[in-house]
């Protein structure tokens, strides 16, 4: 039957992988991701983790160092880092940076690593350089969509004229839902510029295509929008200066004309909201910062949140305002509504909800916004914290991780649940400094329990602390082994032979001695560095 078979024609053989320009990993980081990478394949673990580590979680922060170094992946870990980063999207931006061309190159062979190449868009082919004009205009005339989006995304971080001037040059025969996408690509490195292209914008067929526009000119103080809504907003808050004590009175507008859908009011309220807060919070929102303290008598921000507001407005005035300083980028109105972390309520007079607090966090600086939490924390306890903790910093700035660790450590003098905390425990793992591991000795040992506790809670207690002082040894034995070798004509090292990180084991207590290196063995010589004998 074999004989009988007709011969196939020859397939073509693949082009070969494009060389990877950055330098090898080390030794003892390539047998971490080789762990890393087997224990994320195995999936998640049912059941009681013990003292052992989540690995699973420590992945994107090795992708992160790992990259953070230039290093690249030994060719062998290509196909379980492609597996692993299928099944996780959240490691996909990572993995896909760390695999390289060569990641790349090898997806084309497998139907299941496909969104390695959707998610690099471009990929298949390198982006023409942003000085070959000509190349630029074909590519944008004939490329894939995710090719289009690629030499946009590219353009903008460069030449954002060129980009805006080469989105401008196919605008009105482009999809509306491709109008949506590109529109958002303004978003990097908004100027003034812009303004004009997306005052155009305003007048599109697509809805989604008018609010994004809408949004992207009330980003800009400064645009002819914002002014408007300025206008707008200023006629419905004013100063009552009649009582005893000046107080904001508001008059929501009693119509959603023509001109305030043009610019991106909705004129349709959500179901269980008044038509006449909604088209008043939109207004507030997109008017200047700048705005009130004209408005409310030269006042401070911190002053104007302070002020009384008539009739029950307040609650809808001071969310406007949040969603206004968070989208204006502005630190001193975000400090006003947030107000201090031990107000009463857990919250500023503006911030109405956690959601709301942190997204007014994110426009602190990482000091500003871990100091704010930490003394949160210490007024209010962690039941309310862990959305705070996301938006802060990793590693953790010391006095955030002292507060987590203390509130921790009091919940488990109370007798608390363990399992209440878990999240915020599992947290600690991924962000609290390493180097914070030999303060928390003192917590491994199993508590007495007092009466009213929960049975067994004082192990679980001390089995988590034992698992999150492991964990932190783990990532600082991961960041070691990452960290590039010395350069060895460099003063002090002279003499000294350049080699791996050390592993978690050599770099224990009991191994800090330097061990002898072996000498290397014919299997350890790349073959085309060994030579034959002679004869």
């Amino acid at each position: 039957r074999r004989a009988g078979l007709r011969s196939a024609r020859a397939a073509e053989r693949p082009r070969p992988a494009p060389e990877d320009p950055r330098p090898p990993l080390p030794p003892a980081a390539t047998r971490r991701l080789a762990m890393l990478l087997t224990d994320c394949q195995g999936g998640p673990s049912a059941g009681r983790r013990g003292t052992a580590p989540d690995l699973m979680e420590l992945l994107p922060q090795w992708l992160a160092a790992a990259n953070a170094h230039g290093y690249a992946p030994p060719p062998a870990a290509l196909p379980a880092l492609l597996d692993t980063a299928r099944g996780r999207t959240d490691l996909r931006p990572a993995a896909l940076r760390f695999a390289g061309p060569r990641g790349l190159w090898l997806a084309r062979f497998n139907p299941d690593w496909r969104f390695a190449l959707r998610a690099t868009p471009g990929s298949a082919s390198a982006l023409p350089d942003p000085s070959d004009r000509e190349a630029v205009r074909r590519l944008w005339q004939e490329g894939l969509f995710a090719e289009r989006v690629a030499l946009l995304t590219a353009l903008r971080s460069r030449t954002p004229a060129a980009a805006r001037e080469l989105l401008a040059s196919t605008w009105a025969t482009e999809r509306a839902e491709d109008r949506l996408m590109f529109l958002d690509s303004l978003r990097s490195r908004l100027g003034p510029d812009d303004e004009p292209f997306l005052e155009q914008a305003l007048a599109d067929r697509s809805r989604n295509v008018r609010a994004t526009a809408a949004e992207l000119l009330s980003a800009l103080p400064g645009s002819a929008l914002a002014e408007r809504m300025a206008v707008r907003a200023g006629a419905c808050v004013a100063l009552d200066r009649t009582g005893e004590a000046p107080a904001i009175v508001v008059e929501a507008p009693h119509e959603c004309d023509a001109g305030m859908e043009r610019d991106g009011v909705v004129a349709k309220a959500p179901a269980g909201r008044g038509e006449r807060s909604w088209w008043l919070g939109q207004l507030v929102e997109a008017a200047p910062l700048a705005t009130w303290s004209r408005r409310l008598g030269g006042r401070t921000p911190g002053e104007i949140v302070a002020l009384p507001v008539a009739d029950g407005w307040q609650g809808e005035l001071h969310a406007a305002w949040c969603r206004a300083a968070v989208r204006q980028r502005d630190p001193a109105w975000a400090r006003a509504l947030l107000g201090e972390p031990s107000a009463p309520e857990a919250g500023g007079p503006g911030a109405v909800s956690l959601a709301e607090r942190a997204t007014l966090l994110a426009t602190l600086d990482a000091g500003e916004r871990a100091a704010w939490v930490a003394g949160f924390i210490e007024k209010h306890g962690l039941s309310e914290a862990f959305q705070l903790l996301g938006v802060c910093a990793v590693p953790w700035a010391p006095p955030l991780g002292r507060a987590v660790v203390d509130a921790l450590n009091i919940a488990r003098d109370a007798g608390s649940y363990p399992w209440s905390f878990s999240g915020v425990m599992g947290l600690a793992e991924r962000c609290l400094d390493p180097a914070e591991a030999s303060r928390l000795e003192a917590l491994l040992a199993i508590p007495d329990e007092p009466q009213d506790a929960s049975p067994g809670a004082g192990g679980y207690w001390a089995e988590a602390f034992q698992r999150l002082v492991i964990t932190l040894r783990l990532r600082a034995a991961m960041l070691r082994e990452l960290a590039p070798p010395e350069n060895p004509a460099s003063p002090g090292n002279s003499g000294m032979r350049e080699g791996p990180a050390p592993t978690e084991d050599q770099a224990s207590p009991e191994n800090s001695g330097t061990p002898e290196s072996p000498a290397p063995t014919e299997d350890h010589v790349p073959p085309e560095d060994r030579t034959l004998p002679e004869g």
